[in-house]
């Protein structure tokens, strides 16, 4: 079942406020949260993370019906990417070095604005590449 495109680029704006306030103040513990709501929108879909959720419940009734969807699965793996820079960030920020802290979190907030102010999302054109790939290799 496809989703309402708006409901991961809201996530991607929460995202992206949130690294913001990491690469500021330089918290692990803010990280760990972002790298938390990673990991649970790449297990269960982005409909299912914190930021889905609160998309689902407070944003989207005052909207009106969407006009467009896109399959969940370019965004999952959207997901599962940014999972990868967090712990990345985290353990730069937790035991170091720390610019590795910085540099993943820099990146994942690239990526996060990117989808959040333009709709581009970086993690779900690699899906689709990575998917292109492997269809024409077989």
């Amino acid at each position: 079942m496809d989703i309402d495109v708006r409901g991961p680029r809201f996530g991607a704006a929460v995202t992206t406020v949130v690294l913001a306030a990491v690469l500021i103040t330089g918290s692990a513990w803010l990280l760990a949260w972002q790298t938390l709501a990673f990991a649970l929108g790449a297990a269960g879909g982005v409909a299912r993370s914190p930021y889905g959720v609160l998309f689902r419940a407070a944003i989207r009734p005052r909207l009106g019906p969407p006009r467009a969807f896109e399959p969940p699965e370019p965004p999952r793996f959207a997901q599962a990417v940014g999972l990868g820079f967090a712990l990345l960030g985290l353990i730069g920020y937790a035991v170091g070095p720390e610019w590795l802290g910085t540099a993943a979190t820099g990146l994942a907030l690239a990526a996060a604005f990117l989808n959040s102010a333009f709709g581009f999302c970086l993690g779900c054109e690699m899906y689709l590449l990575l998917r292109r790939a492997t269809a024409g290799a077989g």
